[in-house]
């Protein structure tokens, strides 16, 4: 795809927008939760690592090399991973309490997807050894 890199460089920002915007919302302690703040001690601050691998994705959508478009796929998967993993514990009921889902926690999973997706369809020339 021509504008792979650029699509995949959009979805990295947008995955870093939703890192600092609310999650889930808890109810019964009127707490909103986002992927950067210590409001539930239990989970840390699981934005972090979105943040540090968007970084990273970023530097490989815009280096045109081989070598980043390869490490972009890695970096893109274990992304994917994470996302996932924060879907399924942050948004788990706990205690017969279900935290409220916000669209930010989906951005997150969407945002994770098709920067994967774009690391699969890198732009770059590779030259022919004839």
């Amino acid at each position: 795809m021509r504008y792979s890199n650029w699509l995949g460089f959009i979805f990295s920002i947008a995955l870093i927008t939703a890192c600092f915007n609310p999650w889930i919302f808890i109810v019964s302690q009127n707490i909103s939760f986002t992927g950067m703040n210590r409001a539930l001690p239990a989970y840390g601050r699981p934005g972090l690592l979105h943040l540090v691998l968007a970084g990273a994705a970023i530097v490989c959508f815009l280096v045109p090399k081989v070598w980043a478009k390869r490490a972009n796929v890695f970096v893109c998967a274990v992304n994917l991973g994470w996302s996932i993993r924060n879907l399924i514990i942050i948004t788990a009921c706990s205690y017969g309490e279900c935290p409220e889902r916000k669209p930010w926690m989906i951005v997150t999973i969407a945002a994770s997807v098709l920067m994967l997706i774009m690391s699969f369809l890198p732009d770059i020339e590779v030259p022919n050894e004839d």
